[in-house]
């Protein structure tokens, strides 16, 4: 009997989100593992639906460009929950637009030592204009080495280039539910023009 309860719940709350996605403007949403096929797959539906919305192609490239960047910083720096190198890096992904422009927000898991590091480069970042950009992006390409997870640091610097925009992002503490880490969202945002 509680299985029944627990079931009609929950499809009382997917039917409500199904209702709600649409009036808050939220195009897509992925919870899960982030793995390169699971980019490719969302690829093809944001193109999908940024066809369907008759988006420019500029916007679309911007929009591709943010979405596969964040996708790949969770598959390769969201942080596992145990030491398990096979565990999948786990992550959300949220595509949302308005008239004015397309909301890219991601989420994942990283360890607190790292909060303070990770905000003093986006707030670095955030804190140059176009060409200062441009010449980090051409720096780290130059004199960057690979980090252990593949990466070369060019993440945030290509999303704020691209995009032409600053990054949003929070930091929440999930001290009661699993102490030692924090869930780490980003919203970047691609206007539309």
């Amino acid at each position: 009997m509680e299985n029944s309860f627990s079931s009609n719940r929950f499809l009382e709350y997917a039917y409500k989100l199904y209702q709600e996605l649409p009036t808050k403007e939220i195009n897509l949403v992925y919870v899960g593992g982030v793995t390169s096929e699971v980019t490719r797959n969302f690829t093809i539906m944001t193109e999908e639906n940024l066809l369907r919305h008759a988006e420019q192609s500029p916007v679309q490239r911007k929009v591709f460009n943010v979405m596969v960047e964040t996708m790949q910083n969770i598959s390769r720096h969201a942080d596992r929950i145990t030491d398990d190198p096979d565990e999948i890096r786990r992550g959300i992904i949220i595509i949302s637009h308005s008239d004015e422009a397309y909301s890219i927000v991601t989420g994942n898991l990283v360890r607190s030592e790292k909060v303070p590091t990770l905000q003093e480069r986006i707030d670095a970042i955030n804190a140059m204009d176009r060409q200062q950009l441009s010449a980090a992006y051409k720096q780290q390409i130059t004199q960057g080495t690979i980090s252990e997870s593949g990466g070369a640091g060019l993440g945030f610097i290509d999303v704020a280039k691209k995009s032409g925009q600053k990054i949003d992002y929070r930091f929440l503490d999930l001290v009661d539910e699993l102490p030692g880490f924090h869930f780490f969202m980003t919203i970047c945002t691609v206007v539309r023009k």
